[in-house]
């Protein structure tokens, strides 16, 4: 897909126009992904459309609901890049660090800094939890266990930092229920989907490492 069908998915889905210049990344980072998938499996979805709805969207409608003051957010199990190189993208206020513990996939994160020239951004290839940082927010998106990741990725929010979920309407009650640590915004539907919801919640006290989440 050319940069100019990337701006004309987003403004479908109602959002602020990309910019001809972030567009035009936007395209080269479908390239990449599609060239790496068929070897990595990044993402379970082949069709370039379905990756800019699916993917694309999703991620860039989640940047433009981030809180002004973030300023550092760790992307919890980034995979392809998956919601932190786009909002790397749509946020360059905010420094990135893209956390996976697979190498391959780090290689392609690597990849994807080094050829879409974004300077905020940074790969971190090891288990998060190792990661001996605090954010002002990390994001959790189609990660496996979720709720024990949420456990694991509170540790790594700084007080009065924000922890970003991408769920259905019923894993966001799970995790709403279990985390009272956290202060829960209302779920805000994502564009192009009636099941799937951004969960944004604010970190209340800090939680020491060597705890379980809580």
């Amino acid at each position: 897909m050319m940069a100019v069908e990337i701006e004309g998915a987003a403004a479908e889905a109602g959002l602020e126009a990309l910019g001809a210049e972030t567009a035009g990344r936007f395209a080269q980072y479908l390239d990449l992904l599609l060239k790496w998938n068929a070897r990595l499996n990044l993402t379970a979805i082949r069709e370039p459309r379905e990756i800019v709805q699916r993917h694309f969207i999703e991620c860039i409608f989640a940047a433009r609901h981030l809180p002004a003051e973030i300023c550092s957010l760790l992307d919890f199990g980034s995979g392809g890049g998956f919601p932190g190189i786009p909002i790397a993208l749509c946020r360059p206020e905010i420094q990135v660090t893209l956390g996976e513990s697979q190498s391959k996939k780090a290689a392609f994160l690597r990849e994807a800094i080094r050829i879409l020239g974004i300077g905020n951004a940074e790969v971190y290839n090891g288990r998060v939890e190792s990661l001996n940082r605090k954010f002002d927010a990390v994001t959790l998106r189609a990660v496996d266990k979720m709720q024990e990741a949420c456990r694991a990725a509170i540790r790594d929010v700084a007080v009065g930092g924000y922890l970003i979920l991408f769920l259905s309407e019923g894993a966001a009650q799970n995790v709403v229920s279990e985390l009272d640590q956290i202060d829960w915004t209302k779920p805000i539907l994502l564009p192009i989907s009636t099941q799937r919801f951004l969960l944004v919640g604010r970190s209340s006290n800090d939680v020491p490492r060597g705890t379980p989440g809580g």
